[in-house]
């Protein structure tokens, strides 16, 4: 069992590639124009099968990453985009206090305030270019969805969006690895700063301590406290409680920290001023050993079937678990989406892995009675013979304090 010193744990800077650091260093970062020239190239042939003649790219109440991806700005609470290959872009932005960060940050296109009446203008927007078939990737309320098929005809394409998203190119990687750093620097803080009297929510302001001076912002930081002789939780919750750190106390994590759209995932579980019990020993040896073994198959073309039965190690120790053992990330929550076999997550996905797929494997082990668990794993890419650790943050069961 690994011990945090003091000394070991101590908060330092981010040690992140040169490239990687350049990009950081940009005030407002965009990826090249080959880019955003392959996305819009990848968003014509989506709009040619599907014989659309524009395709509408929503941020809407502040949900949907799509006009990120194709225009660099991150839609904060609505975005309306308009694409049509070799046509300036249009976009409308609420609210009017974004709108001249968006006009700089998108000196390529025409950005105009949408004035509370956005729908309004893309309407006219649409009408003036002459559109008839709109295809549509992001979220729209059924009322909007309505006012906008009383002029059009519409085609959703959020599946084909995520498609795109699957597969990552060579700049995603990069911003998903400065991603991976930034929660790696919340776990090193959260190992660094626990300690007994403190409580969940002091917890989790640790971990935002470590990257948001570095640009970085929160997508999660699942943290749960549970005493080991009688714990009470076996998977991190979602919301951080008054509860207070003891010593024998495991504390587990689950932690997604943004670079712009581009989250890393670690998840971790360590003691607090005591040795694990024999009961947390074989739940996490069993949780790394089903890592290792899940990961042994990730390759190019490894089939569902293949990790599921990678995952046998959980049921032959006596566990199961409770969180998706595997799901793809980097954009969003993907196929595959994998339990296993004590613990399905549905029908198994009918595909098979991809190069350059980003997927998180994380088997949050429990007991059969749902009362004890640890999280272990993190986000990896796949890579045509195995896999890529895009996390630097060490494993092990750690004692902290």
């Amino acid at each position: 069992m690994a011990r945090i010193t003091n000394h070991e744990s101590r908060i330092t800077p981010l040690k992140i590639a040169p490239r990687l650091r350049a990009i950081m260093q940009q005030e407002y970062p965009r990826f090249s124009d080959a880019e955003y020239a392959r996305r819009h190239k990848a968003l014509a042939a989506v709009m040619e099968k599907a014989g659309v003649d524009h395709l509408l790219v929503i941020t809407d109440h502040r949900s949907g990453n799509a006009p990120q991806w194709v225009t660099g700005w991150p839609g904060t609470v609505q975005a309306y985009v308009v694409f049509k290959p070799g046509k300036k872009m249009w976009m409308a932005v609420e609210w009017v206090n974004h709108f001249p960060l968006a006009r700089k940050m998108c000196p390529h296109m025409e950005v105009v305030w949408g004035e509370h009446r956005g729908l309004q203008k893309l309407i006219e927007e649409l009408k003036r270019r002459g559109a008839r078939r709109v295809g549509v990737m992001g979220p729209l309320v059924v009322e909007k969805y309505r006012q906008l098929e009383a002029h059009f005809q519409m085609t959703g394409l959020d599946a084909d969006y995520i498609r795109l998203r699957q597969i990552k190119s060579e700049e995603d990687l990069d911003w998903l690895r400065i991603g991976a750093t930034m929660s790696d620097a919340g776990l090193a803080a959260l190992l660094a700063g626990t300690k007994p009297g403190l409580t969940e929510r002091e917890l989790g302001a640790i971990v935002e301590s470590a990257y948001v001076r570095h640009g970085g912002t929160t997508m999660i930081h699942y943290i749960g406290v549970a005493s080991m002789a009688k714990p009470h939780i076996y998977v991190p919750p979602q919301h951080h409680s008054p509860r207070k750190v003891r010593k024998g106390d495991m504390v587990f994590c689950e932690l997604s920290a943004y670079w712009w759209d581009y989250a890393g995932q670690v998840l971790r579980t360590f003691t607090v001023g005591a040795d694990a019990t024999p009961l947390y020993r074989d739940l996490h040896a069993t949780a790394e050993a089903a890592f290792d073994a899940v990961t042994r198959v990730v390759r190019h073309g490894a089939t569902m079937q293949e990790i599921l039965d990678a995952t046998g190690v959980i049921e032959r120790n006596g566990f199961t678990i409770c969180d998706d053992l595997m799901h793809g990330f980097g954009g969003g929550y993907f196929q595959p989406i994998i339990g296993c076999k004590s613990r399905m997550a549905g029908p198994l996905p009918d595909m098979t892995l991809e190069e350059n797929m980003t997927v998180v494997v994380q088997p949050n082990v429990v007991t059969r009675d749902l009362t004890a668990g640890v999280q272990v794993g993190e986000l990896i890419r796949v890579t045509r013979t195995g896999f890529e650790r895009l996390h630097k943050a060490k494993r092990g069961l750690f004692r902290v304090g």
